[in-house]
């Protein structure tokens, strides 16, 4: 018979993400607490990504929504939310926050533009930056400012996740990067519907490039060096991250027709790298 933390397991690991690869150096209540707390992310985007009827996505998430509200009243049904309630105390997990990563769903249910960078910015928090937040607590913070370093953090992995899925959300009829920088840039949403690659399309993917390594950079000084050595994790996620960033700024952003990604071998490389090392 297979345990909620099977599940949770099972569902982390067949994802292949790069978050993997930073759980595997955690003590193991914290990688419990975090590969439970993953999947419940995948759950949710999956969702999204793999329900074609809207009506019946809608529905979903709305039963995740009480699911999250019933698991915290004590009454989880849920493989996910078994293994994950039982760390929720303990590492400060709030019902708030699974629901604001429910609610940044629900956005791509409902919404395909976003006409300028603050309206993505909220986006991408509810869906990248709460995620960072649950993060940072799970691995083991203990400065407050470590939170606005995780947030800032989730948005630099979300903003790479947009550059590298261009192609993929054009095909699903989502276009995520601003319109008035596709505007500024004279690239048209028809262009990248339909994948027609420009120089124009070039400049507006190294003026997104710029934004992104700048949250990285960021990031990186708001994290307290009391909190550096807990946080391993989340920078083993960046190393892995912003070398992948890296990887599409030389292919010169072919990100329309293809999908460019690391190999996981390079993955745990770089993510061993940082444990043992403590550099990218």
């Amino acid at each position: 018979m297979t345990t909620p933390q099977d599940y949770v397991q099972e569902k982390a690991a067949a994802s292949g993400s790069s978050f993997y690869y930073a759980f595997l150096f955690l003590p193991p209540a914290r990688r419990a607490a975090i590969t439970a707390f993953y999947a419940f992310c995948r759950e949710v985007d999956d969702v999204v990504d793999e329900v074609s009827d809207q009506g019946v996505a809608a529905t979903k998430l709305a039963w995740w929504a009480k699911e999250v509200t019933d698991a915290y009243a004590g009454k989880p049904s849920h493989p996910v939310m078994q293994a994950l309630m039982p760390y929720t105390k303990e590492f400060n997990i709030e019902a708030r926050q699974l629901h604001a990563v429910i609610e940044g769903c629900q956005m791509d249910l409902t919404q395909t533009r976003y006409l300028d960078y603050p309206a993505l910015k909220r986006y991408c928090h509810l869906v990248a930056g709460e995620v960072g937040e649950v993060s940072a607590r799970i691995f083991g913070q203990t400065q407050p400012e470590t939170t606005q370093y995780a947030c800032t953090l989730g948005l630099a992995f979300q903003l790479t996740n947009i550059i590298r899925d261009v192609g993929e959300d054009a095909r699903r009829g989502r276009i995520y990067l601003p319109i008035d920088e596709l505007q500024r840039f004279d690239v048209k949403a028809h262009e990248i519907l339909k994948c027609e690659y420009s120089d124009r399309f070039v400049q507006l993917m190294k003026f997104q490039a710029a934004r992104a390594h700048a949250m990285y950079d960021e990031a990186l000084a708001l994290l307290p060096a009391a909190d550096r050595r807990s946080q391993k994790p989340g920078l083993m996620m960046a190393s892995i991250y912003r070398t992948l960033l890296r990887e599409i700024e030389r292919s010169d952003f072919c990100v329309l027709n293809q999908r460019i990604a690391l190999t996981p071998l390079r993955k745990l490389w770089l993510a061993w790298k940082m444990q043992a090392l403590g550099r990218f």
